[in-house]
């Protein structure tokens, strides 16, 4: 087992009504000013936001509120926050929704703290030196990004997806309500699957060969609870066990339980995020699109990790590594289909012409400048041979 140092200081208040938590949460951890921040009209439609404001007013606090973060959240939008409110004495700053609303606020946060140009975090230009507190109503599992450090942007004028990892993203807590979940259509919540799966699936290969039964066990049993789970939210929306299981699994999924020990790939959510940067793609559907791809092209580095998954996550019984492992890609290429999700390009932004697979390609690896994942590092034509591949 290799070493490592894990601390995740968010605290987790979960239940069954428990968002009429959220003025006391926030005043517990030093929030009076506050800027709320949500997604589209259905946290308004739903009754969420008003849940979340009535619990503020209880607490006597002072808040703004703004509307508008969309899926793949935009640089644009979380700058103008920033340069808006950066005079009004914000002290915390309260995301009502999933992924994109969390990691807008974020990049807020970053801003309103150290002021100037929010994409210079995104790019490495500046080193993020301390925070505005950031709090979660999460209204959909799926991203995590309720106890991970992480933040995602998309530079909309560039095309490009960019993701910015620092302590100072941690959200001080985090309210995981399943009750507030029960309203999402089948296509939302098998995206979240999908994304809760590849955060543990992307910490699951790794390239040292390290061994770490606890954490194989843990991350082991999340996926098995998360396929199940899924496959029942899909079909019966109203199922509130299947949404706790659903949320619970995925603030563990991303908050690094599931790879301690091990160093983490993520070429997949790499590859994805160029297609969510260029077709504006939902970033769940750009994770089952590309994951098969990139199985089938670096499974054979370490067949018998690949059979284990299988064995240990889909039942399977075969002796032989080859065979089990190829099994297990397409079995979870099933899975995603069953649910909903694309398992190629075709199937989420239809075929493409060459010129956009290099194109793709050439922004994934930043013109050549780059290569991504540990498992197998990938360069710019190992990219492109994965897109293409996808690209049915």
């Amino acid at each position: 087992m290799n070493s490592f140092s894990y601390c995740v200081p968010t605290r987790v208040i979960f239940g069954a009504g428990e968002v009429r938590q959220a003025g006391r949460a926030v005043r517990d951890h030093g929030g009076s000013r506050v800027l709320v921040v949500y997604g589209g009209g259905s946290a308004v439609r739903n009754g969420t936001l008003q849940k979340v404001t009535d619990a503020l007013d209880a607490e006597g606090l002072t808040y703004y509120v703004e509307g508008g973060v969309q899926p793949n959240p935009r640089l644009a939008f979380a700058q103008d926050l920033a340069d808006r409110y950066r005079d009004k004495d914000i002290d915390f700053l309260l995301a009502v929704g999933g992924g994109s609303v969390l990691d807008t606020c974020k990049a807020v946060a970053m801003g309103l703290y150290s002021g100037g140009e929010v994409w210079d975090f995104f790019e490495g230009k500046r080193k993020v030196e301390g925070e505005i507190a950031v709090g979660s109503v999460l209204t959909i599992a799926a991203a995590g990004s309720e106890t991970s450090d992480s933040a995602v942007l998309t530079n909309e004028a560039a095309q490009v997806k960019r993701g910015c990892n620092t302590p100072h993203n941690r959200p001080r807590f985090a309210i995981l309500d399943p009750e507030l979940t029960v309203s999402l259509g089948a296509y939302q919540t098998a995206c979240g699957v999908t994304d809760i799966m590849m955060h543990t699936l992307e910490r699951y290969f790794s390239s040292d060969g390290s061994v770490n039964q606890m954490t194989d066990a843990i991350a082991e049993g999340l996926l098995r609870v998360v396929m199940e789970n899924g496959l029942i939210a899909v079909n019966e929306p109203d199922n509130l066990q299947a949404r706790s299981e659903l949320m619970w699994a995925g603030s563990l999924s991303h908050n690094d339980l599931t790879g301690l020990g091990r160093p983490k790939d993520f070429a997949v959510h790499q590859l994805g995020h160029q297609l969510s940067a260029l077709f504006d793609l939902a970033h769940g559907a750009s994770l089952s699109a590309m994951w098969p791809h990139w199985a089938q092209f670096v499974c054979r580095k370490d067949l018998q990790r690949f059979a284990h998954l299988g064995r240990a996550v889909l039942g399977l019984r075969c002796d032989e590594d080859e065979q089990c492992a190829l099994l297990t890609i397409r079995g979870l290429m099933d899975y995603w289909h069953t649910i909903g999700m694309p398992i190629s390009l075709g199937g989420c932004v239809g075929v493409q012409t060459d010129l956009v697979l290099r194109q793709l390609a050439d922004m994934c690896s930043y013109q050549s400048s780059r290569t991504i994942g540990s498992f197998v590092k990938l360069d710019r034509e190992d990219m492109l041979d994965i897109y293409t591949a996808a690209n049915q």
